[in-house]
């Protein structure tokens, strides 16, 4: 069977020829030459959709232009409409979370800090010194020479505590006996003893007291001659870095505090600070030595079961900074 085509009015225009041209179904494509231009998406295999059939105008007849077919103006206002909420809620989002990182955490609602442990300490002020003499670091000496009277540089109980008489001392002065009978051993006690002497103590001031959690703590701070020598007793006699070197009572054995933050060293400051080891007794112990110019401060702290770790590094942070 052919295909059959109708006989086209060739008055018209040549240009018009196609558009009056209805092709049937065929087992071939139309050629490029007979159909318009290809569309972006294919067509199903075997057939191409022809344009719709355009009458030829009447010869004669006035021809009108082309109309302009206008864009759909709800379509742009609404593209519009979309384009401006994204900017809005984009420059909110980012004014909100600009907000929050200004904000301090315990101001953002579900990100409060939680109590951490820490103790309520009195505001920490250092002694006033004596008329024109520097602080133990001041100047470019830096002598290490504490000047303000020892006992003014312990740091003061927590709030709720409650103090221990024991280390009261003689006016404050607590004497060689009474801070050597912390040790556990007789002949570490005796050995201690000896160095006192050797390196000359000159005082020694103690504070101490137990919070209401039942944490004990104590606080020792012994001055001598020149800040060498208190360097070099702590140091090199009383303290290295895997360990104290004498036992405390309840403290068989110590080692090294790794989870002490070494943020909190202070540059004047040596500080060794230990944990008791495992198995631990009755009670965990944690001590400190800290070499301070001319003065050593021992911070023990002891409690039932196991000693909270961040009381203890408060003490002797703020004990440190007294002393520096």
């Amino acid at each position: 069977m052919t295909e059959q085509t109708t006989p086209v009015d060739d008055t018209r225009p040549a240009e018009d020829a196609t558009s009056a041209f209805v092709p049937q179904p065929r087992s071939e494509p139309l050629t490029p030459a007979a159909t318009e231009p290809a569309a972006t998406e294919p067509a199903a295999p075997g057939f191409v959709v022809p344009p719709p059939p355009v009458a030829p105008p009447l010869v004669g007849e006035p021809q009108e232009p082309p109309v302009k077919v206008k864009k759909d103006r709800r379509v742009l206002r609404a593209v519009l409409r979309w384009t401006t909420a994204t900017v809005v809620f984009a420059a909110v989002g980012a004014s909100a979370a600009y907000g929050i990182t200004r904000m301090e955490r315990t101001d953002v609602p579900g990100l409060a800090t939680e109590a951490d442990g820490r103790w309520d300490y009195p505001a920490i002020t250092k002694p006033p010194l004596p008329s024109g003499s520097p602080g133990p670091f001041a100047g470019a000496d830096k002598s290490g020479v504490h000047s303000a009277d020892l006992r003014a540089l312990l740091l003061p109980a927590p709030k709720g505590a409650k103090a221990d008489a024991s280390l009261r001392g003689d006016d404050g002065w607590l004497s060689s006996k009474a801070f050597l009978s912390q040790y556990a051993e007789k002949v570490d006690r005796e050995t201690v003893g000896q160095m006192l002497t050797d390196y000359a103590v000159r005082h020694i001031a103690a504070r101490g007291w137990t919070t209401p959690d039942g944490t004990r703590t104590r606080i020792y701070l012994l001055q001598f001659d020149t800040a060498a020598v208190a360097e070099e007793l702590a140091s090199t006699k009383l303290a290295n870095y895997g360990g104290a070197q004498y036992a405390l009572t309840g403290a068989a054995t110590t080692e090294r505090d790794e989870h002490f933050p070494a943020a909190s060293e202070i540059d004047d400051i040596t500080r060794f600070a230990y944990t008791e080891s495992k198995p631990y007794g009755p009670e965990q112990v944690r001590e400190a030595y800290l070499s301070a110019g001319d003065t050593i401060a021992l911070v023990v702290q002891s409690h039932k079961g196991t000693a909270p770790a961040v009381p203890f590094q408060q003490t002797v942070v703020l004990q440190s900074q007294l002393l520096d």
